[in-house]
C-alpha cells in the first residue's frame, strides 16, 4: 500500500498507508442511530475519549447533529455549543488528533480554532460550499464524503461514486485546497438504499483508488451490517470489524468506528497479512531482477 502523508491544521500531519488508522466516532448528541444520548454531557464524552483513545484511536471525530435518515436539524449554535467544549478540551489533554463532523462552514471554523485538526463534511462540500474556503483558510484535513441524499443517484454505484466525489473535489481545488490535505469517504449508508447496494460498493471499494486520495471506511454498526447479521445497532461490533478488515485489504486507510477495540485487534491481523504479501511481492521483484542481470 502506498504511503501517503496527510496535512492536517496545526502544523500536524499523519501518515497513511503502513498501519490502519482508526477514528473513534465520539456522537455528542441526544439521538444519534446506536449512541444517542450516551455522550451528550461533556463530561461523558470526554470519558469516551479517553477511553477510545486508551484502545487504539489515533483520531476522534466529535460530531453534534445526527446524520441518522429523519434526525431533527440543529441550528448553528445548537450545534456549536455541544462539539465546542469538548473539542477545547481534548486539544487540551492532546492525546489524539481531533476531527470535526460538521458540514456548517462556522462550526468548521469555529471547532478549528478550538483545536481541531480536521473537517469531516458527510454532505461533501456540496451542502455549504463556504466550508471549503475554511478549510483552505485554516489549513485543516478534509475528509470528503460521498452521499446520495436530495438528489438522484446514477444506478451504478461506483460510477455514481465518481460523478459525486469528482464534483467535491473540484469545489475544493477551486477553494486552494491541496490535495495532500484530502481523504475521500464513500459514505456506506448515505442513502445506499439497501443492503446489497453497500456490499456492492464493499466489494468494488478497490475501484475508487483511480480517483488517486486515501480512502476511510465509514460502515460502523449500519443498517446493512444488520441485515446480513440479524443484530441489533448496539450489538454489530462484530460484524464491522470483518468489514473492516476487508476493506483493509481491499485498500482502505483509515476506519470510523464506535467499538475501537475489537477493530484495532482485527485490523492488526490485516496489516500482518498485507506485511506479508508486501514482503513476498518484494522479493519476487528482487528475483525478477537479479535474472535480468545476469
Amino acid at each position: 500500500m502506498t504511503a501517503r502523508r496527510w496535512q492536517l491544521a496545526h502544523g500536524r500531519h499523519l501518515d497513511l498507508g503502513g498501519k490502519a488508522v482508526i477514528v473513534g466516532i465520539l456522537n455528542v448528541t441526544p439521538d444519534s442511530f446506536s449512541d444517542g444520548g450516551l455522550f451528550d454531557a461533556p463530561e461523558a464524552a470526554l470519558n469516551q475519549a479517553h477511553r477510545m483513545v486508551g484502545e487504539g484511536a489515533g483520531i476522534i471525530d466529535v460530531g453534534g447533529e445526527s446524520t441518522r435518515p429523519g434526525a431533527a436539524t440543529l441550528s448553528s449554535s445548537e450545534e456549536q455549543a455541544r462539539i465546542l467544549p469538548v473539542i477545547e478540551a481534548l486539544a487540551s489533554a492532546n492525546e489524539a488528533l481531533i476531527s470535526v463532523d460538521t458540514y456548517r462552514a462556522e462550526t468548521a471554523r469555529l471547532a478549528v480554532a478550538a483545536g481541531a485538526h480536521i473537517v469531516n463534511d458527510v454532505w461533501g462540500l456540496q451542502r455549504d460550499p463556504d466550508i471549503a474556503r475554511v478549510a483552505a483558510e485554516t489549513g485543516a484535513g478534509l475528509i470528503i464524503m460521498h452521499t446520495g441524499r436530495d438528489r438522484e443517484k446514477l444506478p451504478d454505484v461506483i460510477a455514481d461514486q465518481f460523478v459525486f466525489l469528482e464534483k467535491s473535489l473540484e469545489i475544493a481545488r477551486r477553494n486552494g485546497i491541496a490535495d495532500d490535505r484530502i481523504v475521500l469517504d464513500p459514505g456506506f449508508g448515505f442513502a445506499k438504499e439497501t443492503a446489497q447496494e453497500n456490499l456492492d460498493l464493499m466489494a468494488r471499494f478497490s475501484e475508487l483508488h483511480a480517483l488517486g486520495f486515501p480512502l476511510m471506511a465509514g460502515t460502523s454498526r449500519k443498517r446493512f451490517i444488520g441485515t446480513v447479521t440479524g443484530r441489533d445497532a448496539a450489538d454489530r461490533a462484530a460484524g464491522t470489524a470483518a468489514t473492516s478488515v476487508i476493506l483493509r485489504l481491499k485498500g482502505a486507510h483509515l476506519f470510523r468506528v464506535h467499538d475501537v477495540a475489537i477493530n484495532v485487534d482485527a485490523l492488526a491481523v490485516a496489516d500482518a497479512m498485507l506485511a506479508l504479501e508486501n514482503a513476498a511481492s518484494a522479493r519476487k521483484s528482487e528475483s525478477v531482477l537479479g535474472k535480468h542481470d545476469v
